[in-house]
């Protein structure tokens, strides 16, 4: 009988105390006989507005020690099915996010090698695309559920091609996910122009913006995507500011009329059952929300990513 990986128990140990690691699991420096890996990727260089993103990591673990490791809710118990651990933060290079970006798709094409399940803690948006650069060298295209106040498909960005507003044209012109199987929930706010959101309709996304969204429950839309993607991989990618800045105040670029944290939960729950293949949760930046609670709740909410992954009993 294995024997899985526990989060230390606030019974056991004050949750004050102990490691500075998700939900104070193991630490690791071996993916050998690990089911899932969480690690951190501290950047904030492909940021446009407000930086302090490559805090958020540091501080979602440390607000992760409150989450106990049985979920109420959908009755999932993701530390009694799968063998995970974190495996602490990437050494990104914070004066070149060239090669940070290099960095993070060199060190998940090993991840992915060693048949590990990653789930990342950002960061900024632009860590999502050498990640999807690193699965779909492995697996093909994926299918990708991306929530997010922004739709990051500029082409460029004071003429860089690579950053956090970015990331989702690069990965359709690389061919690294299924345009008719890629979900945009909660993007909302000013633009540029009317292309700003159309022109990636046209490529095949599937947009849900938030303005169509308020007072509703966002359980179906989960179901329609999880009956879309049917059994092939999927990537799911969670900005923070998808959700109203009254909810998760402590993000680089705010907007308002967003997704509340019920709405988060829905949408997560609702997944339960697809192929998810990794996920990450990006664009915490702790100096905007002093009192934790942007960290808190993407704490939570990477909990319940780890509640869907495949192979996760009930119980």
């Amino acid at each position: 009988m294995t024997d899985f990986n526990q989060p230390i128990s606030g019974n056991d140990l004050a949750r004050f105390s102990g490691p500075n690691t998700f939900m104070r699991l193991p630490q690791s420096d071996k993916l050998a006989g690990l089911d899932v890996a969480v690690l951190g990727i501290p950047m904030d260089i492909g940021t446009s507005w407000r930086s302090g993103t490559r805090f958020g990591p540091k501080q979602i673990r440390s607000e992760s020690a409150m989450i106990r490791p049985y979920n109420m809710a959908n009755s999932a118990a993701p530390f009694d099915s799968l063998q995970i651990a974190d495996i602490g933060d990437l050494a990104i290079n914070t004066f070149s996010l060239a090669d940070s970006l290099k960095i993070i798709k060199e060190s998940y094409d090993t991840i992915v090698a060693n048949g590990v399940t990653p789930v990342a803690i950002g960061g900024d948006h632009s860590i999502t695309l050498p990640i999807l650069r690193a699965i779909a060298a492995k697996r093909g295209p994926v299918a990708l559920v991306h929530v997010d106040a922004h739709a990051d498909v500029n082409d460029e960005m004071f003429g860089e091609k690579e950053t956090h507003g970015t990331v989702f044209r690069r990965a359709y012109e690389e061919g690294l996910i299924i345009p008719d199987k890629t979900f945009q929930i909660g993007i909302r706010g000013s633009g540029y122009a009317a292309s700003d959101f159309s022109e990636a309709e046209g490529w095949g996304f599937r947009q849900f913006p938030a303005w169509e969204l308020w007072q509703q429950n966002l359980t179906e839309i989960g179901s329609q995507i999880r009956k879309i993607v049917g059994d092939h991989p999927v990537y799911l990618s969670f900005d923070i500011d998808s959700l109203d800045p009254s909810f998760a105040p402590g993000t680089g670029t705010p907007e308002i009329g967003g997704l509340t944290t019920p709405q988060a939960l829905q949408l997560i729950h609702a997944l339960g059952g697809i192929n998810l293949v990794g996920c990450d949760l990006v664009e915490v930046s702790p100096p905007y929300d002093p009192s934790g609670n942007t960290a808190l709740t993407a704490a939570n909410l990477l909990f319940e990513m780890l509640c869907i992954l495949p192979g996760v009993a009930s119980r």
